[in-house]
């Protein structure tokens, strides 16, 4: 350890930029990671902050909450303390000095769980008479309190605004199941696109299917390919910073083959500079991932905030492991190099 801080103290500008490398690299990971979770929860906010386990839909309806549609009869037989009536379509939003927005507009039950639990960090919770709450997005577009706005040519009246409350990147328009089947022009005997359950139980209607909260997620349009493109983004970075770095510590430790070999000969073992190349290898990883670590808190606070970037500590801790864990690997031909050294050929004996 004294010999690889003695080093890297010693040939700044050298390791200066092998550290500039990894921060690079790692700053890079961390943007990428957090921008994949910041769309994840742009995807799925809202029915994350339903606490559900389970999503009972029409079996025909593939997934999609805005193709089934549920009739009274079968929601009644289906409903319980731990299960809630949920309706979804798409909504065109629009205020008189407001720009047109995208909406998803979902029709919930005041007296189930979904409504109960759901949080106002303006305004009141109310969703009775043509009132409704917004994603706090809305703000953003210039939708202010207690604005008459348009669904679909229905007017409705803001009542307040929820935090975080996103399907598949739009925001979340809560209202209750009435106005969504006049916003549907629905038959009143169909009364839900969903039963969402807090627990497993099995369904006994032959037209309807239970499905996990997973499998409901996983089928929102894009939400899959999406995952994987990052997945593989960062993957490949993984690898890249392995090559890259592997390379670094090689031409640094064939530099230095003469010092090893002048110390080789003084009787210092192998063993002591194999752990002080490994040492320093897992010391430039760590500055260069703190200084990305510190960059990427500063470019999250200075990014607008309808970029959707989400750092979290724990996604940023196993990545932190893994670009150390390739630094310990990209150190393995170095660390070879330095315990093979023969000091006498090394110096002409």
């Amino acid at each position: 350890m004294f010999l690889a801080l003695k080093e890297i103290k010693h040939e700044k500008l050298r390791y200066g930029l092998i550290i500039s490398i990894i921060m690079l690299i790692s700053y890079l990971i961390f943007i990428l990671t957090g921008l994949a979770l910041g769309l994840a929860k742009e995807n799925t906010s809202a029915i994350n902050s339903w606490n559900i386990k389970n999503v009972i839909l029409n079996k025909n309806a593939d997934l999609d909450l805005k193709q089934s549609f549920l009739t009274d009869k079968q929601v009644n037989k289906l409903t319980n303390k731990k299960s809630a009536s949920v309706t979804e379509s798409m909504v065109i939003a629009k205020g008189k000095h407001t720009k047109k927005l995208s909406a998803t507009f979902v029709g919930i039950d005041p007296q189930q769980f979904i409504f109960k639990n759901l949080k106002v960090d303006h305004g009141t919770k109310n969703i009775a008479n043509n009132k409704i709450i917004v994603d706090s997005s809305f703000k953003n577009s210039g939708y202010k309190l207690n604005d008459v706005i348009e669904l679909n040519n229905q007017k409705f009246k803001i009542a307040g605004f929820t935090p975080n409350a996103k399907i598949n990147m739009t925001p979340v328009v809560y209202g209750n199941i009435t106005n969504w089947q006049v916003l549907n022009h629905q038959d009143k005997n169909i009364v839900a696109s969903a039963v969402v359950t807090k627990n497993t139980d099995k369904v006994a209607d032959s037209t309807l299917k239970a499905y996990t909260t997973k499998q409901v997620i996983d089928k929102l349009p894009g939400y899959s390919a999406q995952n994987t493109t990052f997945i593989f983004m960062i993957g490949f970075l993984m690898v890249i910073s392995l090559i890259t770095i592997s390379v670094f510590l090689y031409v640094v430790t064939i530099q230095k083959i003469n010092n090893f070999s002048v110390l080789r000969a003084q009787g210092i073992p192998a063993k002591i500079l194999t752990n002080s190349t490994l040492a320093q290898s897992v010391m430039i990883a760590f500055l260069g991932i703190i200084i990305s670590i510190a960059l990427v808190t500063i470019t999250k606070i200075s990014l607008p905030t309808n970029v959707p970037i989400s750092l979290d500590p724990s996604f940023m801790g196993l990545s932190s492991i893994g670009l150390i864990l390739m630094t310990v690997v990209g150190s393995i031909i170095p660390v070879n190099i330095v315990r093979k050294v023969d000091p006498i050929k090394a110096i002409g004996g």
